[in-house]
């Protein structure tokens, strides 16, 4: 049985200019642990971030920094605000041709071509094989960065752009990586859809019908955190590798050692 998450710390900031930011602690491991509050952290881009975030931000002792945006989400938005002191680490999960093309949609497209690529669950679709094309094609990424956190890399804050898809995933792998129970996972994954954490979609157009009601519900399934997108990512493991253990052993060379340091630098156990 799934235990009772504990309450979110009173310390969660209200960001100005970051959305998304939570600390993952607290979560519950299958043997009993707890997730470490302080070390692993998540948000949106940091490149809005105001004054004050970066204030708060730098409170955190980060390490390092996992940016998991492609060159057209960095050309759209800009780079993350310098929090001197912390290691960056730019690894795209998703290829910026594609980037490209998904933010001409988003920000430009017309209700007629929304309606041809998107409508009857065309949006849905296009975000599941997302989830499946980065568990089956950036296996080299995701072990990448379990090998850092588990070496030397926390405390660390993993985002994308929204901080829902990429570093939603991200994170969702390495929580499984350290025993973090399924259903917790997928608590925490779907957090991203409260509204204060959700991406601020801007069209060029920003009026009628630039921003109708049928632009936006049609929009929507790409900026919504859906289980159905996740359990797509689980589907992909288990059909590749023969489930989450075959993933992190066979698809991330995961050794039993780096489980093990992964585990200390990340879980309180029971």
């Amino acid at each position: 049985m799934t235990q009772q998450l504990p309450p979110v710390p009173s310390t969660e900031p209200d960001l100005a200019g970051v959305r998304n930011f939570r600390d993952v602690g607290g979560l519950p491991t299958v043997d009993g642990g707890r997730v470490r509050y302080g070390r692993l952290f998540r948000s949106g881009h940091l490149a809005h971030a105001t004054e004050g975030d970066a204030a708060f931000l730098t409170t955190l002792g980060l390490h390092t920094i996992f940016d998991f945006r492609n060159a057209a989400d960095v050309r759209l938005e800009g780079p993350d605000v310098d929090l001197p002191g912390v290691r960056y680490v730019n690894l795209p999960l998703s290829d910026p041709a594609a980037g490209a093309e998904f933010w001409r949609m988003v920000r430009e497209g017309d209700p007629t071509l929304l309606r041809e690529v998107l409508a009857d669950g065309g949006a849905a679709r296009r975000m599941a094989d997302s989830y499946r094309e980065m568990v089956e094609e950036r296996t080299g990424e995701h072990s990448r960065v379990l090998h850092a956190l588990a070496d030397d890399s926390t405390p660390a804050l993993m985002h994308c752009a929204a901080g829902k898809d990429r570093a939603g995933l991200s994170i969702a792998v390495a929580l499984l990586a350290v025993g973090v129970e399924r259903e917790a996972v997928e608590a925490d994954y779907l957090k991203s859809n409260d509204p204060h954490r959700r991406y601020r979609v801007r069209r060029l157009d920003d009026g009628s019908p630039g921003m109708s009601a049928e632009v936006m519900e049609l929009l929507s399934p790409l900026f919504d955190a859906r289980l159905e997108y996740l359990r797509t990512a689980f589907d992909a493991m288990e059909r590749s590798f023969g489930g989450v253990e075959g993933y992190l052993t066979q698809g991330l060379g995961l050794a039993p050692a780096t489980r093990r340091r992964l585990r200390e630098r990340l879980v309180d156990p029971a």
